[in-house]
């Protein structure tokens, strides 16, 4: 039997991303990543076992490519493991959000997932693979001021039920990892993406929501910098990627653990009660 062991990681130059690579290349597997920038892939630059692409994964044909590559690399061998990992984050109120801003998050974190499976599907039914699908628990408890995030996990929820019945029988499992707070990288850019949504407040808007919505920043922020450490937020997807029998779905972290175990027992109201005591006081 080969000894060849082979994963493909949407997002991989950064983030949880990174980290994932790092740790599969020590346990053995040839990596084959995306970047979406040379400047960003530069940074693994040297690292044996992880081949980065640049790749934007809301361009089809792009991703189609890339598996194409991939594929003349691996053979007959296939793909062992795809981690949908590329994901992109737009908070603010529904309501002052642009909607081509909306559009291109579920372009990058739900069309992007499933682009980049299609395009793996012959490499992973030809080595019977695993797909991850990197959610969060948002997906199962969506929050106030995080909208676009909240509506495209609770898509990867339905879109990995679906390919895990359709790929059943081709010996392809399906897993979806619900991430909780991770500090992995993403708390920088979490910061970042609210600052400019609360600098894009219209007068109007800043009156409605200003007050609430900085009180959902900053309670925000803080969760994710004292998030799972990135390190340990790899090790526990890696779990999830080589686990035997494959887990259907999963929390990643503590907090997702807690506040999952909730949302399967209590009420909305119970449940919109806990938004409030974790993101602060809805806009009245």
């Amino acid at each position: 039997m080969s000894e060849l062991r082979t994963v493909a990681i949407t997002g991989a130059a950064s983030g949880l991303g990174r980290e994932l690579a790092l740790q599969f290349t020590g346990l053995g597997y040839t990596v084959y990543g995306t970047a979406i920038s040379a400047e960003e892939a530069a940074g693994l630059a040297g690292e044996q076992g992880i081949v980065l692409s640049v790749v934007d994964i809301t361009d089809d044909a792009a991703v189609r490519t890339w598996a194409d590559e991939v594929g003349k690399a691996v053979g007959d061998h296939g793909l062992d493991i795809l981690v949908n990992n590329a994901g992109i984050l737009t908070p603010g109120p529904l309501e002052a959000l642009p909607i081509d801003e909306v559009r291109r998050e579920f372009d990058v974190n739900v069309l992007g997932t499933i682009s980049a499976t299609n395009a793996f599907l012959p490499l992973l039914r030809a080595a019977h693979g695993r797909i991850v699908l990197i959610g969060a628990m948002t997906g199962r408890f969506p929050l106030q001021f995080n909208g676009p995030s909240s509506a495209t996990k609770a898509a990867l929820e339905a879109i990995a039920d679906v390919y895990r019945n359709e790929l059943r029988p081709f010996g392809v499992d399906v897993v979806i990892a619900q991430a909780g707070n991770m500090l992995t990288g993403g708390p920088a850019k979490t910061a970042a993406a609210l600052e400019r949504a609360a600098s894009a407040f219209t007068p109007e808007q800043a009156d409605l929501y200003g007050e609430s919505f900085t009180a959902f920043a900053d309670a925000l922020n803080s969760m994710q910098s004292s998030g799972l450490p990135a390190v340990d937020a790899a090790e526990w997807v890696i779990r999830l990627a080589t686990e035997q029998p494959a887990p259907s779905r999963a929390p990643v972290g503590h907090d997702a653990e807690d506040i999952l175990r909730r949302v399967a027992t209590e009420s909305d109201a119970q449940l919109d009660a806990l938004r409030t005591e974790l993101l602060g006081p809805r806009a009245s």
